[in-house]
């Protein structure tokens, strides 16, 4: 009977404030989902987390020492990978975020590669870039991944010392020059001797990655891998 009448009420909700795909804008979907069945079908999965030496862990070779890498989904324009990105960074859209975290979870759960990593860091956002967007997207990320693969969140151990300005229009060289000495370990405590998993809303030259990897595996017996929503290629 409840159950009957939540649902009478989500319907009746549904015809004041529409609930749409993020995807094509279909109404036929779960009240608390963003995508659709179809869409949910068409996100263009990687394969990576099962593979050992796939192209996110090929970009860090020869940089940082890192354990396991890989990204849940290949982003392109115009893609529902892009929509979701768009909704989450630029339309305060935390369900977006949650909605990638667990799907990036789920992978992560169905692979024993990442079976040893303690617990996971989202990549910080500036302070100045948090308080106007409201939140940082990579610990929302790290939220929903947490929903389905029981991990620790450590969102306070590193922060981000250096206000950069935004990566998209750079090179890889620049990128890499923009990223030198930004991050920094706050809490050295919490991460001693586990192994984290860094993760970030997506990777193209690794930049920003590499850079916060670099003061974490300071910390006495730390080791790293990375975790991503997406992998685009420059």
């Amino acid at each position: 009977m409840l159950k009957t009448i939540t649902s009478a009420l989500n319907d009746f909700s549904h015809l004041f404030f529409p609930h749409t795909c993020i995807g094509c804008s279909n109404d036929v979907l779960e009240y608390d989902t963003v995508l659709c069945i179809k869409c949910y079908a068409q996100l263009p999965a990687t394969g990576f987390m099962n593979t050992e030496g796939n192209p996110v862990e090929k970009i860090f070779y020869g940089r940082i020492p890192v354990q396991q890498a890989g990204s849940a989904f290949y982003f392109t324009k115009d893609s529902v990978i892009q929509r979701l990105m768009v909704e989450l960074k630029y339309r305060g859209n935390k369900t977006a975020g949650y909605c990638l975290g667990k799907l990036l979870g789920m992978q992560l759960a169905e692979t024993e590669r990442f079976n040893s990593v303690d617990a996971i860091v989202p990549l910080p956002l500036n302070p100045k870039k948090e308080r106007k967007r409201g939140y940082n997207q990579a610990a929302i990320i790290a939220e929903g991944i947490k929903t389905v693969w029981d991990r620790p969140v450590l969102d306070k151990a590193v922060c981000r010392k250096l206000f950069t300005e935004t990566q998209t229009q750079k090179g890889r060289i620049e990128r890499w020059q923009n990223m030198q000495d930004v991050f920094e370990v706050v809490d050295a405590i919490a991460l001693e001797g586990k192994h984290i998993l860094l993760v970030d809303d997506v990777v193209t030259t690794g930049a920003s990655l590499e850079a916060c990897a670099v003061p974490v595996l300071k910390v006495t017996g730390v080791t790293v891998s990375i975790a991503t929503t997406a992998y685009t290629i420059l």
